[in-house]
């Protein structure tokens, strides 16, 4: 598969076109000084001060009364109505109203734009005139540079043979250089009013080698939007053949949107995209929209894999946010597709699943409440729609205050949760609970904390044939009472080693929790159990609500941290002993279901900003067999780094319990800077999995998953790019095979 992503609108063939620079551009910066606010001195105490009155200041000022003609000379400042000029001989015709400023000049209107040139042709207003050998440094980035310019009285520049660029001229130390890249062209006009600069013949020059003609074109200045089109994009793969998309962006007004992308193919229908987005003072919102008409048999999940009938497809993405007041807030997002393999059949996202929420939040300093709906549509070949949850809604309200009788904090909370499944089992909780909480600092400096928690729920479950048998519960209505007490007590030891600062604190829980009913309840939200280093400590080891650990534990563990100038280390281990011996309800795999648990921790390692190490790991407490290894490490600077994963899951949980099976996988990654703006870059995925570790994995023990390789050069306002990736699994209409993709980018140009 062979991808080109064009983003300025050539190819870089192209841009070894000849074209014939106009002459007398210079875009380098001038050595006089701009006109600074305040350099002229103001009028004379008590002396009449209209508004459209020419303050200046010069070292000589010469008049001739019977020509009526001002002359100043020496460093000449002038200033009107915001209108600022400096330069070193200033000639004022009274009679006519013409103003000549000779030598050095340099004039800034109230927009902070600055205009060089050698000789300047004013109006007494200093606002229109005519400019030799102008260079024009825009207070909202770029530089216009021309021949002769005109300035008219709202500010309009019309420019002869000129050049423009919003790229640096100039290196980190301070030297002259070429721009990156700049336009030229016959005729420019800037309009400060519209942001933007019209051209005329215009040529393209991307590192000082001319670029094919350009024909009219106009570029926005600075962050302004405005509409135009947007920079291309094709494609070529051998699914759909060669894609061409053009996207227009209207600007609808200053804070509204509307791009329009249409796709075209060369081997399927067209394909139409359109984004719409919205911004104001409560918030701002975003929808995009994918649409075409394509044969059925395209749609794997079609049972008559040979029908050849058109069918519409298409995806909506959107998410949106409003900020109604400090505490009050509205959040979304939506992500439909109309079927399971268009997202990967035109490349637009590779996700398995797509979840379409909505929230109304309520933060307040001792308060929360969030009335919240989401749905979830599997793209899973294999798994069924109607097994899918629509939550909708979920209501949480919580409240915090003060214990008023021995200083703790109390948090009381009411939740409700109604789940429905189109073929599947209907669940709907709602619950009730309150948990104390006391932190004291002991005269030996133990911290210790007392925890108590109370909670009452209800159940209603339907149609739970169609779940899994731990998930299912009982049919009809479930009643539950829930309470647990709990101890926790860190005892933090501090000492020198090494030239720095060692801590070394022992942690000991204690968590007791009376027989409950659990397996007759629905659970919904805490199916995927797994001992780590986060819950090792947690009040309830599972994830949700709809189950809760009903033992009495010890729970026992230890951090270890140093300290040095510019090092760190830090490592955390613990374990855990159930004190009572009545069956478990948590499954083999999980590091929970023995009365002793797995051993668990987490290291984690750091040197400066150059050296950052994350190891987590789960030891099984029989053999010390490692059943979770996970390492994240990254070596080298923001410039030039490596990227290295690797996770390995050997816990043996049978399927029907979690979708997440045991895999071993290696990531790595980097970037290596070899010059100022140039960089090679490249990454990998390779499944380890074999079939000790999962029965049902095809893998080998060594299949790549993709990688990607290229290099890049990007600098202050342009990128170019060049990638090869590959994916070596099939999944529906995304083939395996290579792509490689071309990225050339320029600042200002199709925003």
């Amino acid at each position: 598969m062979l991808r080109i992503d064009l983003l300025a609108g050539c190819s870089l063939p192209l841009v070894l076109l000849a074209a014939v620079p106009a002459a007398g551009q210079d875009l380098q910066d001038r050595a006089v000084p701009p006109p600074a606010e305040g350099t002229v001195a103001p009028a004379s105490p008590g002396a009449p001060t209209p508004e459209d009155q020419v303050r200046f200041s010069a070292a000589q000022l010469e008049y001739d009364t019977e020509a009526d003609i001002v002359t100043a000379t020496g460093d000449v400042r002038m200033a009107r109505q915001g209108q600022r000029l400096r330069a070193d001989t200033v000639t004022w015709n009274r009679k006519t109203g013409k103003v000549v400023a000779d030598g050095d000049v340099a004039i800034t209107n109230p927009e902070g734009d600055i205009a060089y040139g050698d000789q300047i042709e004013l109006t007494d207003s200093l606002k229109g005139g005519v400019v030799d050998n102008m260079l024009v440094v825009l207070e909202q980035g770029g530089r216009l540079a021309a021949v002769r310019g005109t300035r008219q009285e709202d500010g309009t520049l019309n420019l002869d043979r000129a050049a423009y660029t919003p790229c640096a001229v100039q290196t980190s130390e301070g030297c002259p250089k070429n721009p990156s890249w700049k336009i030229t062209a016959v005729r420019v006009t800037y309009r400060p009013e519209r942001q933007r600069v019209y051209f005329s013949g215009a040529r393209m020059n991307l590192f000082g080698l001319p670029a094919v003609p350009l024909p009219k074109l106009s570029v926005p200045i600075g962050e302004g939007s405005d509409s135009g089109f947007l920079a291309p994009d094709i494609r070529l793969d051998r699914v759909n053949g060669l894609e061409v998309v053009t996207p227009y962006y209207w600007r609808l007004a200053p804070n509204k949107g509307l791009m329009v992308a249409p796709h075209v193919f060369s081997d399927v229908l067209p394909m139409m995209q359109a984004t719409y987005e919205s911004l104001d003072t409560q918030g701002a919102f975003r929808v995009t929209g994918y649409a075409t008409v394509s044969r059925r048999s395209d749609d794997l999940t079609t049972a008559n894999p040979t029908d050849t009938s058109m069918a519409l497809r298409g995806y909506l993405d959107g998410t949106g946010h409003y900020q109604f007041s400090p505490e009050w807030s509205l959040s979304g997002s939506l992500r439909l597709a109309s079927d399971r393999t268009f997202l990967r059949r035109y490349d637009i996202s590779r996700d398995d699943r797509l979840r379409t929420t909505a929230s109304l939040q309520r933060i307040g300093t001792n308060s929360y409440f969030a009335l919240t709906g989401w749905y979830v549509q599997t793209l899973r070949v294999n798994d069924r729609q109607g097994l899918q949850p629509i939550a909708l809604p979920e209501i949480d309200w919580r409240y915090r205050f003060d214990d008023g009788l021995v200083g703790g904090k109390v948090q009381v909370q009411l939740n409700s949760l109604a789940i429905s499944r189109s073929d599947g089992q209907d669940t709907q909780r709602a619950f009730a609970s309150a948990r104390w909480d006391l932190r004291r600092l002991t005269n030996w400096g133990q911290e210790v904390t007392l925890t108590a928690y109370g909670r009452a729920d209800a159940y209603n479950a339907q149609d739970i044939a169609s779940s899994p048998l731990i998930y299912r519960g009982m049919e009809g209505f479930q009643g539950r009472a829930i309470g647990a007490v709990a101890a926790d007590v860190k005892w933090p030891f501090i000492g020198e080693l090494f030239g720095g600062t060692q801590r070394f604190t022992p942690r000991v829980q204690v968590v007791a929790s009376p027989k409950l009913k659990n397996i007759e309840i629905p659970n919904e939200d805490a199916r995927a159990v797994d001992l780590e280093d986060s819950n090792l400590f947690a009040l309830n080891r599972f994830p949700g609500y709809d189950r809760f650990e009903d033992s009495t534990r010890v729970t026992y563990g230890g951090e270890w941290a140093l300290t040095l100038p510019g090092f760190t280390i830090n490592t955390v281990i613990g374990q855990s002993y159930r004190l009572n011996s009545r069956p478990t309800i948590f499954y083999d795999g999980t590091g929970l279901s023995d009365r002793w648990s797995d051993f668990v921790g987490r290291t984690e390692l750091r040197f400066r900003d150059l050296v950052s190490v994350i190891h987590r790991y789960r030891l099984d407490k029989d053999n010390f067999a490692v059943r979770r290894n996970e390492i994240d490490a990254v070596v080298g600077s923001r410039a030039t780094y490596a990227q290295i994963g690797y996770l390995r899951l050997d816990r043996n949980i049978f399927p029907s319990i979690e979708d997440l099976q045991d895999r071993e996988e290696a990531r790595v990654a980097g970037r290596v800077q070899f010059a100022r703006f140039w960089s090679a870059f490249g990454s990998a995925v390779i499944d380890l999995t074999n079939r000790r570790e999962d029965p049902l994995s095809t893998a080998s023990g060594f299949d790549p998953v993709r990688h990607r390789v290229g290099f890049q050069y990007e600098d202050d306002c342009v990128r170019l790019g060049f990638a090869w990736q590959r994916f070596y699994n099939n999944t529906g209409d995304a083939r395996s095979g290579n792509s490689y993709s071309l990225t050339l980018a320029f600042t200002n140009l199709g925003r």
